[in-house]
């Protein structure tokens, strides 16, 4: 306690565990840490509010692809949901929710960007550096998310393009695009609903196309009241709506994972979806995808179709590859003048940057560590970092269901992780062994490679710069939660301060579990 008010005094504050983000991963990982009767831990979010890409993302027409009940905390059930697919701002205006019922304000600390974290052998924790001071953890949990840093494409001429540029991420809502020539890059998740929004304001759109997404209809309604006043008078109906929808994801796992040659049926259903508003064979020919279903994430819209037939809106199938003033350049030569530019290009997901702001025990950046593709173990820690963590780590992301089945899956091994440091006693952490990172990654490229992801012929953003599929977990829920359940002390090396002889060059001793 004398050593930490010292700290204090000299400006770093001490910290059991420190929590990047507050997104769903960030808050979920700070509800846990109260609900296992941890309060000693701060929130570290470099932007001035809750909601991770549910903030940032603020784009026309920005919405979820999962039915809103699945997309929830299990432990925070939201009966007032008002519609199956949510909207960005009632996703939003429900993690502010879970920030407030459970306490969190306390632990944030906004406007704190993390600029660098590096283990220090010696005191067995982590210094933190950030914009607003210093801080030391003895854990920290990084759950900075994929969809947080956007990507732009480097393309040349772009800086000289005298008309308004920018990310989805980062929509300029000062900017109307009412009556404006828009150029719209990328058929992702985010372009798909931005498309349908804008179309009928601008006066031309120009949708640059480098690989088609397969489209199913969005069966989206409003949840009546009638639903929502059962759901708050009989709780365990909005949890049976819940378990429905996700046993249904769970069912459909087999065929994106063991048996992809069973998806045709859904491809056929993909493809009505598309004759119903394209009926130009040229386009539809333009916009039918040459890979199997699901090889991409399958994308949920019942507007975006009927937009693309509008006579004003052009899809070129080729990337943007130039940009000549307020000229943009198609791959394949097709020119269009424009006022904007919006790319839908996605995000930094298998190089994520924060990996170059962590520095392990032996000075390695996590960027160098993974510069051969990231690899975890059990999708949450990494040999050489002790005491750190990611939620949405490695191979744990999901094609077909949702995210926060997986995130709770995480806080369960976070949880489990915290006590055994607790049975351990005294100064100590834990780093994982390289050989079972290895063993692990082993088994889930394995099994990786008979999914639709590495056989269905395309490219997507599940791999890395080495074709790897490093983001995608090859199983359902069911099995990564039983995968996450207990952490198995013989994974790790158990660190404790060296005998005071060697303490003064840092080194540790390894003790046996």
């Amino acid at each position: 306690m004398a050593q930490q008010e010292r700290e204090e005094r000299r400006g770093t504050e001490h910290v059991r565990v420190a929590v990047i983000g507050s997104g769903f991963g960030g808050l979920g990982a700070a509800v846990r840490l109260r609900r296992e009767g941890v309060t000693d831990f701060v929130v570290l979010e470099r932007a001035g509010s809750v909601g991770g890409t549910w903030r940032d993302n603020t784009y026309p027409g920005c919405a979820c692809d999962v039915p809103s009940h699945l997309y929830s905390f299990s432990f925070a059930p939201h009966p007032d949901w008002p519609r199956t697919f949510s909207g960005q701002e009632h996703i939003r205006a429900y993690l502010e929710h879970v920030t407030d019922l459970f306490g969190l304000r306390p632990h944030l600390r906004l406007d704190t960007e993390v600029l660098r974290m590096a283990w220090d052998a010696e005191r067995l924790r982590w210094d933190i550096e950030t914009t607003a001071g210093r801080y030391s953890a003895d854990l920290v949990v990084s759950a900075t998310g994929p969809l947080s840093d956007p990507k732009v494409p480097d393309i040349p001429g772009l800086d000289s393009f005298p008309g308004e540029v920018f990310h989805s991420a980062r929509w300029n809502h000062g900017f109307d695009l009412r009556g404006k020539r828009v150029a719209v890059v990328g058929t992702g998740a985010s372009a798909i609903q931005i498309v349908p929004a804008i179309a009928p304001d601008v006066s031309r759109l120009t949708l640059f196309q480098r690989t088609p997404p397969w489209v199913m209809p969005r069966v989206d309604r409003r949840i009546t009241g009638a639903e929502r006043a059962l759901h708050r008078a009989l709780p365990v109906t909005g949890r049976l709506r819940r378990g429905v929808l996700w046993g249904i994801r769970e069912l459909q796992v087999q065929a994106f994972t063991k048996h992809p040659d069973e998806l045709g049926f859904v491809e056929q259903l993909a493809r009505r979806n598309m004759a119903r508003a394209i009926k130009d064979p040229a386009l539809r020919a333009t916009l039918t995808p040459d890979y199997r279903i699901g090889c991409k994430r399958i994308l949920l819209s019942s507007t975006y179709y009927p937009a693309l037939a509008r006579p004003h809106v052009d899809v070129v199938a080729a990337g943007l590859a130039e940009v000549r003033g307020s000229t943009v350049v198609g791959a394949d030569g097709t020119e269009a003048e424009v006022d904007a530019i919006v790319f839908g290009t996605g995000f930094h997901v298998t190089d994520m940057p924060i990996a170059e702001r962590v520095f392990g025990a032996g000075g390695q950046s996590l960027a160098q560590a993974w510069s051969g593709g990231m690899e975890s173990l059990r999708g949450a820690t990494a040999a050489g970092f002790p005491n750190w963590m990611t939620v949405i780590g490695p191979n744990t992301g999901l094609g077909n269901s949702s995210m926060i089945l997986m995130i709770e899956s995480q806080l369960n091994y976070l949880a489990d992780y915290l006590r055994q440091l607790d049975v351990l006693g005294g100064r100590v952490a834990l780093d994982a062994r390289p050989g079972a990172v290895r063993a692990w990654n082993r088994r889930v490229q394995q099994r990786m490679e008979r999914t639709v992801w590495n056989t269905g012929g395309c490219t997507s953003w599940y791999l890395d710069a080495a074709g790897r599929n490093t983001t995608v977990w090859p199983g359902t829920t069911t099995e990564f939660r039983r995968a996450t359940r207990r952490v198995d002390l013989a994974e790790y090396a158990v660190l404790r301060p060296a005998a005071p002889a060697a303490t003064a060059s840092g080194d540790l001793r390894e003790v046996s579990a």
